[in-house]
């Protein structure tokens, strides 16, 4: 399990809690994280039998570099303890919260997972939280909600719930969520976490998908949210970098190191200077490259 902020976040995989099948094998498909379901994907009357299952499971399935992400049920319900107590003690990476609405709803959480890692003697902020952003409310004050903790490591918008609480429905041209993706993405940013967008289900849809992604892909997005295996590979492609843009990042990265031997703190490039933003960017561009197996372990271009 790993605990950056700074990971690669293509892909977060629902996994409903309640199934073994998929629980076990979870792993084996490439998804950046992992997530868990204890909600939306359980019935009130397998809610206790899940959380037992997720629970061994992360005893005893090596799930690899995956990030490992659950999310419970709501503080509203009857649940909402009992699973933040047996995922912290079983060593998730993230819990995520159903349905928030305010930075109140985190900062209430964070304090359940103090108190959770206090008794199994886990060193207090080792799991970290990220929210999902459901309704108007919870969209107008995401960035509120983005900044509520420094545990938080991302928001996700959930369109389902989002276009029935405005009203509408979903429609393949996506412009009912333009709003709230934005407003996500930007209180993401503006707080230094991750964005991710929401699951596109029609799986016989498969341009429609692709469309989606590209655009979300386009506005900055982290990556996606998928309830299918089969869609994590058409995802990484997406964000797979370009042959120039991996040339361009070895450029810069070339000129750090360089900077360095000389002992400069000023990094040039072609007689300009480098700013941070262009670091940062190259940065992720080699890191794309490296998950993406377009490039060695020393950072070599690998002709296909």
């Amino acid at each position: 399990m790993t605990e950056s902020k700074e990971r690669l976040r293509r892909t977060m995989m629902f996994v409903p809690g309640n199934n073994p099948g998929m629980v076990k094998d979870a792993g084996i498909y490439g998804a950046d994280s992992i997530m868990f379901d204890l909600e939306d994907a359980v019935s009130m009357t397998e809610k206790d039998a899940a959380r037992d299952l997720v629970f061994e499971a992360l005893h005893t399935v090596d799930y690899g570099d995956a990030e490992l992400v659950v999310r419970i049920n709501g503080l509203d319900t009857p649940y909402y303890q009992n699973d933040i107590k047996a995922m912290v003690k079983a060593g998730i990476d993230v819990i995520r919260l159903p349905k928030t609405e305010s930075a109140e709803m985190i900062q209430q959480l964070e304090a359940e997972v103090v108190k959770a890692e206090e008794q199994f003697n886990l060193p207090v902020g080792s799991t970290h939280l990220m929210a999902a952003i459901e309704s108007a409310k919870g969209v107008l004050n995401a960035p509120e909600i983005a900044a509520a903790s420094d545990r938080m490591i991302g928001i996700a918008l959930s369109a389902e719930d989002y276009t029935t609480d405005m009203k509408t429905h979903r429609y393949k041209d996506g412009r009912e969520l333009e709003f709230a993706r934005n407003m996500v993405l930007h209180a993401a940013r503006a707080a230094g976490i991750a964005a991710f967008d929401t699951v596109f289900t029609n799986m016989d849809d498969v341009d429609g998908f692709k469309r989606e992604t590209e655009y979300i892909h386009q506005l900055g997005y982290d990556g996606k949210s998928l309830v299918n295996p089969r869609q994590i590979p058409m995802v990484n492609a997406i964000y797979a970098p370009s042959k120039k843009e991996i040339k361009d990042a070895q450029n810069v990265i070339a000129a750090i190191e360089a900077a360095h031997q000389k002992g400069s703190g000023v990094i040039s490039m072609n007689g300009q200077m480098v700013d941070r933003p262009v670091v940062l960017r190259a940065e992720r561009v080699m890191r794309l490259a490296k998950a993406s197996h377009l490039v060695d372990q020393e950072g070599n271009y690998i002709e296909k």
